[in-house]
C-alpha cells in the first residue's frame, strides 16, 4: 500500500497536469459510471492530500476557481488501497509521471517523459501533431482526460464523488498529516498526535499505523521512525513520554517530505549506510523509484530495520527481529528498541 509522502506527490501531480482545465471523466471499466457521469466536462479547481486519501475538486464550468477549496461543487476521493495506481500518459509537452500507485512492477514515479518528448501515447506521436490518448489498459475505474494528458485509475480501495460536507466528514475521522501544512488558529497537530498516543493502552506500533492517530504512515515509516527514535514498538502508547512522540512526529515531518519531494524513502543517516547492505533470508527485494538514477541512495542501504531481518542492525550488530502485530510484519532490533 502506498504511504503517505506517494498520496502527495500524487496531488501535486494532478495540479501540474490538469489544474483549471476542462477534462472529460469516464469509466472504462464500467463500475465508476455514476461517478464519472456528475464530474464529466468540469474543471479541476483543486487536488490535495490528507493521508492516503487523495481529493480531486471539480467545479462546474470553465474558469470557476483557483487550486483552493472554493468554487468547488464536488470531490473525486480516491483511496489506492493495496493494488490501486494512477498511470498517466501525455503529449511531451510537458514531464508526466508513468505511474504512481502500489508497485506490482514498479512504482514508477521516476519513470518521466520529459517535456518535448513523445509522451507514451497510442501511436508515439510528439507535441506537434494531434495527440490522442492511448487506450485503457486493464480494468480502468476512472480516467481523467485533458487535452494534453490523461490519467488512468486502476485498483483503488475507494472511488466516489462526494460533497464538501462528505469530504470533512472524512478528514474529521483521520488523524493529523505530517505532510500538511499547519494552519494558524487550528490545533496543534503535534499536540493532537502526542494526546491521541497517550490516552491509549494499544502498542504504540499498532497507533502509529493507525490512521485516525497519524494519517500517511505506513509499515516503512512505522519501522523506521520507531527505529530512529529508540522506541519499543510493543510498549504502550500511554506509557511513552510525550517528549519521545514530539520528536518521532517532527522525524515523521522531515522524513515524509523528504519521501515527497524525492520519490524514495530514505530513513538512514550518512554514517549508518554500506555498513551491512542487502535484504534478510526470504525477504524480498525493496524496489525505490530511484533505483538506478546517479547519486541517489540505493535501496539495500535506504533503510534501518524494515525487510532486513537476520541481518545485523546497522548500528549495534544485533539481528534484525521480524515478528507480526495485529496483523502486520513488525521490524525491528530488540538492543536499539529495547
Amino acid at each position: 500500500m502506498p504511504e503517505g509522502h506517494t498520496v502527495h506527490r500524487l496531488a501535486r501531480t494532478f495540479l501540474d497536469l490538469f489544474l483549471g482545465k476542462q477534462l472529460a471523466v469516464s469509466s472504462p471499466q464500467g463500475r465508476f459510471d455514476a461517478g464519472a457521469a456528475v464530474v464529466d466536462g468540469h474543471v479541476l479547481v483543486a487536488s490535495e492530500a490528507w493521508g492516503k486519501h487523495l481529493f480531486l475538486g471539480f467545479a462546474p464550468r470553465p474558469g470557476a476557481g483557483p487550486a483552493t477549496t472554493a468554487g468547488c461543487r464536488r470531490w473525486l476521493r480516491v483511496h489506492l488501497g493495496l493494488y490501486g495506481a494512477w498511470t498517466f500518459a501525455g503529449d511531451g509537452s510537458t514531464a508526466v509521471a508513468h505511474a504512481i500507485g502500489a508497485p506490482r512492477r514498479r512504482v514508477g514515479e521516476r519513470e518521466t517523459v520529459p517535456a518535448g518528448a513523445p509522451g507514451p501515447s497510442a501511436s508515439g506521436q510528439g507535441p506537434d501533431v494531434a495527440w490522442s490518448a492511448p487506450p485503457p489498459r486493464g480494468a480502468v475505474r476512472a480516467r481523467l482526460l485533458g487535452e494534453h494528458a490523461v490519467a488512468d485509475l486502476t485498483g483503488p480501495a475507494a472511488c466516489e464523488v462526494i460533497t464538501d460536507a462528505e469530504k470533512r466528514a472524512v478528514t474529521g475521522r483521520l488523524g493529523p498529516d505530517p505532510l500538511r501544512e499547519v494552519v494558524p488558529g487550528e490545533p496543534d497537530p503535534r499536540e493532537t498526535f502526542v494526546s491521541r498516543v497517550r490516552r491509549s493502552r494499544t502498542p504504540v506500533g499498532v497507533l502509529l499505523m493507525n490512521q485516525d492517530v497519524v494519517a500517511g504512515v505506513g509499515n516503512i515509516y512505522r519501522a523506521e521512525s520507531s527505529f530512529r527514535a529508540g522506541l519499543d514498538p510493543l510498549r504502550p502508547g500511554r506509557d511513552v513520554p510525550a517528549a519521545v512522540l514530539r520528536a518521532i512526529w517532527d522525524d515523521l515531518v522531515v522524513l515524509m517530505r523528504a519521501g515527497a519531494r524525492d520519490g524514495a524513502i530514505v530513513t538512514t543517516r550518512p554514517e549508518d549506510r554500506d555498513a551491512v547492505a542487502g535484504a534478510g533470508p526470504g525477504a524480498r527485494t525493496v524496489r525505490q523509484n530511484t533505483d538506478g538514477v546517479p547519486g541517489t541512495v540505493p535501496a539495500d542501504d535506504a533503510f534501518y530495520v524494515y525487510h532486513r531481518d537476520g541481518l545485523p542492525c546497522r548500528v549495534c550488530g544485533t539481528p534484525v527481529l521480524r515478528s507480526e502485530l495485529a496483523g502486520r510484519t513488525l521490524y525491528r532490533c530488540a538492543r536499539c528498541q529495547g
